[in-house]
Order: C-alpha cells, then structure tokens, then sequence
C-alpha cells in the first residue's frame, strides 16, 4: 500500500462525471484515503465559491488549489496559503488583445468573476453547454466595462478565461497568445475556452508549494486529472494519473491511465496504488 499523503484532484472530467456529479463510488473511494491519512485536495480552474456545493461541504476537506494554482486555500482557517496573481494592467494589456478578435471574455479577482455587461449579455453564444451557460450567468458580476474596472480597482488579477465560438480561432489563439504574453500560462479545460495565468499560477506549482507547507515528500502525492491545465500537476506528482477521457497531451504526461470519469476512473486508481499493494 503506497504512503499517500496528498490527493489532488481535477473537478470537470475527472473526479465528476459528465453529468458533473460525484458518484458512489468515487466519493468512498475519497473517503476511504481521507480516513487512510490522504489530504483531498481539489484542483481546480474554478475558484473556491465556484466550485460545487457538495465539494466544498466534505467533511475531511482542508485545503483546495484553485484558479488553477493561482490560489491555495485553507478552507479550515479561510486563508491564503500561497498565491500568484497578474499585474491588473498586464491583465488590461491581455484584454485589449482580445478586443481585437470574436470572443468574449472575463476575469477572476478576489475568489470571483467579473465580465463586460456587454459581453456577459452575449454568453449564450459562446457557451458550449446549459452547464457553462449557467456557470458564466451566476458565477460572474456583470460591470460597465471589465478593463475600467480593474483600472479602478488596482488589485492582482487571478485568471483571464475567454469563449470562442469559432474554434479555429481559438487552435489560432493558443499559439499566439504564448508568443505575445510569454510572462504568462496559456492553458484550456473545454473545448472552446482559453485560460490565461500567471506565470507562477499551475496547478503543478501549486501542488508542490503545499507539499512543501505540510511537510510531504514528491513521492508521497498523487494527482489526477484530463486537460491541458493539468499536465503540470501530473508532472509535479510522484504519481501521475491521467483519466482514460483525458485529452493525448495528458495522458502523455501521466505516470499511469486509469478508466473514464464516468466509469469511476479515480475509485478504480486510489484502489489499485492505494489499497490493492502490500
């Protein structure tokens, strides 16, 4: 049986199914390592308050990664452990980048959402699902203008995520975006979106930098996850494991494949390095 101290786990097509539930079977999969002495930590692109209710009401859950690794959260204490932001007027500079092009645009700041009215107004054409559609109308504050905000505001910026309703567009975008903002992380977790980070903000650096506040080995964490704002936690994790619906550069980086999530692929990895080794 491994000594796994750290679980990380991506939300959206990893540990929920596509119908964006935690099944049976999962959720006494995660109970089980708790109550073995795992700490459970989601990570996610969502932040805190946006991640599912059912998710942050676990009783054994202390700590999350969110805004994928922008913020690491104790949940128990409502603190930051660590952090990394963007200057808001590099933010401001990425957002008059994208005026340019057909898309629509918002930004997490202090655990929230925040999009132009105007282009919070349009979302139903860029929503690649109800479930996205509905994410975007409640988990976002619609203002004047976003860049005038920020302006107004002055504080660090978490994420910027951008929806393309032409997806060529968008293969366009993710290799001109690294080009034009190399400070940045330019990464995706559905088919239409583009995430931009800073450069400090994986999911990977996060992952480490709890590792390293609690006191726990590489070789003693455990990561899962599907997409591309993945890969660096699978990489950052003694193991890696990429779901068997994980996009080929995820799978590539994994230590190890498992099934589906909808066919239980995290119950079915925590059993096999977890509780079937002697």
């Amino acid at each position: 049986m491994r000594n796994i101290k750290i679980i990380a786990l991506d939300l959206d097509g990893t540990l929920l199914n596509s119908d964006k539930q935690l099944t049976e079977e999962n959720a006494a999969a995660l109970e089980r390592a708790a109550a073995a002495g795992a700490e459970i930590v989601p990570a996610t692109g969502r932040f805190f308050r946006g991640m599912p209710e059912f998710i942050r009401e676990l009783p054994y859950l202390r700590y999350v990664i969110s805004v994928n690794g922008a913020q690491v959260y104790d949940i128990k204490n409502q603190k930051t452990v660590c952090s990394s932001e963007m200057p808001w007027e590099r933010a401001v500079s990425v957002m008059e980048r994208l005026d340019e092009i057909d898309v629509i645009y918002d930004c997490y700041q202090d655990g929230w959402g925040w999009m132009t009215k105007a282009l919070y107004d349009k979302a139903e054409e860029f929503a690649p699902t109800i479930h996205n559609l509905k994410m975007i109308r409640t988990l976002r504050t619609p203002v004047p203008e976003l860049k005038e905000y920020l302006k107004e505001k002055g504080e660090g910026v978490q994420k910027i995520q951008i929806f393309f309703k032409d997806l060529k567009l968008r293969e366009k975008m993710l290799k001109v975006l690294p080009e034009e903002f190399p400070d940045l992380v330019v990464t995706t977790s559905i088919v239409n979106n583009i995430e931009i980070n800073s450069k400090g903000a994986t999911k990977g650096n996060a992952l480490k930098s709890l590792a390293e506040y609690l006191g726990v080995l590489k070789t003693e964490t455990m990561a899962f996850g599907d997409d591309d704002n993945d890969i660096s936690m699978l990489k950052a994790a003694g193991i890696g494991v990429a779901m068997g619906n994980a996009a080929k550069e995820a799978k590539a980086a994994a230590d190890y494949i498992t099934d589906s999530c909808d066919n239980n692929g995290v119950a079915k990895a925590i059993k096999h390095f977890l509780e079937n080794e002697q």
